[in-house]
């Protein structure tokens, strides 16, 4: 079966399952708790792009990985992530916009191809690899959280507006340690990512840590979320002061590969 097909598939059971849970969650008056069926649902674009990335990414004669791989990696794993934190807690209100944003980067792999990486066999840089789409979409579910939490302060501030989804959420109190449990953790990941990066290039090139966009990016990102969560333990960071910490380093961190690797794939056409 074609990639284009196999993508089309998945990012529309994405995109219809966006709108199916917008028109009956957040249209809604009452916003009911996920339906097995729905859960069930879900699964099936999970698996269908699982499979096209692990054929395009890994299974392939030569292992390449650009800003699309990047980017549809990060989202599968995001809706991965959500699914399984939906046993637990009632976050059917961040379905609308993780599924409309895995359904915008699910195909995006079927139209650009990426680049050939220079060792495709080594094991550090596959660790590199991993490491580093997990720490992404760690970033980017965080950074969904503090969206929520941001959207129910200004509710419970006066906005005017039907509750329906937000009215099933845990307490902010739950949400905000969440927040900081994932950006916790894709701090680690993200400190790997860079322990791996700097053994790989001492190995591959002879040198630990080269300068460049991407590098700069991750660096700086890899800064502000570590200032957070000082800031959050020393200092009790909340609200909007964590928000605006979790949305700079995040856009910093996709500024980082999807966004170098963007500028030099679809701008400057060099792989």
């Amino acid at each position: 079966m074609p990639d284009i097909v196999i993508h089309g598939i998945a990012a529309t059971a994405y995109l219809v399952l966006a709108w199916h849970f917008w028109n009956t969650r957040w249209r809604a008056a009452q916003a009911p708790r996920l339906a097995l069926w729905e859960s069930a649902a879900l699964l099936l674009p999970l698996v269908v792009q699982g499979a096209a990335l692990y054929r395009d990414i890994f299974a392939g004669p030569e292992l390449r990985f650009g800003f699309a791989q990047a980017l549809s990696a990060m989202m599968f794993l995001a809706v991965l992530m959500c699914w399984i934190e939906a046993f637990f807690l009632p976050i059917e209100a961040l379905y609308p916009l993780v599924l409309a944003a895995a359904g915008v980067c699910a195909p995006l792999p079927a139209f650009f191809a990426g680049r050939v990486t220079p060792d495709p066999v080594s094991f550090v840089f596959r660790l590199h690899l991993l490491a580093g789409m997990l720490a992404y979409s760690l970033f980017a579910l965080a950074m969904l959280h503090a969206l929520l939490i941001a959207r129910v302060e200004r509710r419970l501030h006066g906005m005017p507006g039907r509750d329906g989804p937000l009215a099933n959420l845990p307490p902010l109190l739950s949400l905000e340690r969440v927040v900081f449990v994932l950006i916790g953790a894709a701090f680690a990941v993200l400190t790997a990512t860079l322990a791996f990066g700097m053994l790989y290039s001492e190995a591959f090139i002879g040198r630990a840590m080269r300068f460049e966009h991407k590098t700069v990016f991750v660096v700086l990102s890899w800064l502000i979320f570590g200032l957070l969560l000082i800031g959050r333990w020393r200092y009790g960071w909340r609200g909007r002061t964590a928000l605006r910490w979790t949305v700079t380093g995040f856009v910093l961190l996709m500024l980082a590969y999807p966004g170098s690797r963007f500028v030099l794939e679809v701008l400057l056409h060099r792989a």
